[in-house]
């Protein structure tokens, strides 16, 4: 089992590495940007402890509103290969997502971010964003890209997702940063 863990930390680093090399070409950039993304929302649940989620064969991942990511999500699902498989279920509205596992709030919803959360954080939801500032706006999980634009950093606000029942494994904590004050 621990073999498994190792090799999708080596398989997220590995997309993270891939991310970093394609950003550096500035046409691609907005596509791989994405496609990253993408990547690491299919891969997140791996790293989920609490809801158990590392080890359910199909974890329900769902996307409210719209962000940019719709085909990247949509080619990755295509392409996944692993004994997991992934569906993405996309909402319209937060009252849509009960039972879903993983919530990727786009941005499309920054201005409702606050009821959002609200609303999603009533049951064990691990909620990810790529909007700046989610993480210190109460969610769980923020996709950033870097100011120098060579890659993407995760954020864990590690309060809101131990208030929402919500933990992680070692490794990605080691890899995430904190929300900034």
């Amino acid at each position: 089992m621990w073999r498994r863990y190792v090799h999708a930390l080596a398989g997220l680093l590995a997309g993270l590495c891939c991310g970093l090399a394609a950003a550096q070409t500035p046409a691609p950039h907005a596509a791989s940007e994405q496609a990253l993304k993408a990547v690491l929302l299919f891969k997140l649940p791996l790293f989920v402890y609490e809801p158990p989620l590392e080890n359910a064969p199909s974890p329900s991942i769902c996307h409210l509103g719209r962000s940019g990511l719709e085909d990247a999500l949509a080619q990755l699902q295509r392409s996944v290969t692993d004994e997991r498989t992934f569906s993405v279920r996309y909402l319209d509205d937060a009252a849509q997502a009960v039972d879903c596992d993983m919530v990727f709030i786009g941005n499309s919803e920054r201005h409702r971010l606050g009821a959002i959360l609200s609303q999603l954080h009533r049951r064990p939801q691990v909620t990810v964003s790529d909007i700046k500032g989610f993480a210190q706006s109460g969610g769980i999980v923020e996709l950033l890209v870097r100011s120098e634009g060579t890659g993407i950093d995760i954020v864990i606000n590690q309060r809101v997702a131990r208030q929402r029942g919500v933990s992680f494994s070692a490794q990605l904590l080691r890899l995430a940063r904190p929300p900034e004050d």
